[in-house]
């Protein structure tokens, strides 16, 4: 039997990835730019970002899947994902553990960033 080890790397682009194209993992935020667009906007939006898969060694270095701009119609939207303990109120020692993490995606125009 062959063991694949993923770096840790692979294992944070993996929890990144299932947030980012489900919901599942961790919160998605919405900022107040995004929030004040139509709704059917902010829904495709989200859709976008979810089905994002052009990343690059120059807008992903390390492979993370964790930050990236999206176009969708006329509209620029950045998306970031960042790591914090369950109460929210420090980074995530592990984010590679989806005990000790709780991944919050936020998408947002250029201008809040």
């Amino acid at each position: 039997m062959t063991v694949v080890k993923t770096t840790e790397n692979e294992q944070i682009r993996e929890l990144n990835d299932q947030l980012r194209k489900t919901g599942i993992g961790g919160t998605v935020m919405l900022t107040h730019g995004i929030a004040s667009l139509p709704e059917k906007d902010q829904l495709a939006i989200i859709r976008a970002v979810g089905q994002f898969d052009a990343f690059t060694r120059d807008n992903d270095p390390y492979g993370e899947h964790d930050c990236a701009a999206v176009q969708f119609d006329q509209y620029r939207v950045l998306f970031k994902i960042d790591y914090y303990n369950p109460e929210l109120t420090h980074h995530s020692d592990d984010p590679t553990d989806p005990e000790m993490t709780m991944r919050v995606l936020t998408i947002m125009l250029p201008e809040e960033y």
